[in-house]
């Protein structure tokens, strides 16, 4: 248990998951709360459902996921777990709706939707975030220290 909280004092963890966390953040709002323009719980959870065709307990992991996930991994809390769900996330984002679009994002309005290069970077802070933690002022690391 104690290797799942683990982590050091340095600065890399702490500016990855926050930096993650605030910019998916707003996604998760989008999709929860309906804020930022989104759809909110029941919006996004018709969408995720009925458009998309995933399992509804796919959907509220999503939601979850990304909502609180951003949340947590602005605070340090649970970071390899968020860290691990976001590059789920990301991998289902890309596989079911980004592939056919290209690498690119739709910068200039040219594509029918949006590639897949936010994502690949989404996974990769997330796939560091997995193997180093959370670093400095985070919650995890003062679990560690009391699972000690």
């Amino acid at each position: 248990m104690r290797r799942f909280f683990e982590t050091d004092e340095r600065w890399a963890g702490l500016i990855l998951r926050v930096t993650l966390g605030i910019v998916m953040f707003p996604h998760g709002a989008q999709k929860m709360l309906g804020w930022f323009g989104g759809f909110g719980f029941g919006g996004t959870m018709g969408y995720f459902t009925e458009k998309l065709g995933l399992p509804w307990i796919i959907a509220v992991l999503v939601i979850v996921g990304e909502f609180f996930g951003s949340l947590g991994l602005i605070a340090g809390f649970l970071t390899r777990l968020n860290a691990a769900s976001l590059i789920v996330i990301m991998l289902g984002a890309i596989t079911m709706a980004h592939w056919p679009h290209g690498f690119f994002m739709n910068w200039s309005g040219q594509q029918q939707g949006e590639g897949y290069e936010y994502h690949l970077l989404v996974i990769g802070i997330a796939a560091a975030l997995l193997l180093t933690g959370a670093g400095r002022w985070s919650v995890d690391h003062e679990i560690a220290a009391r699972l000690d």
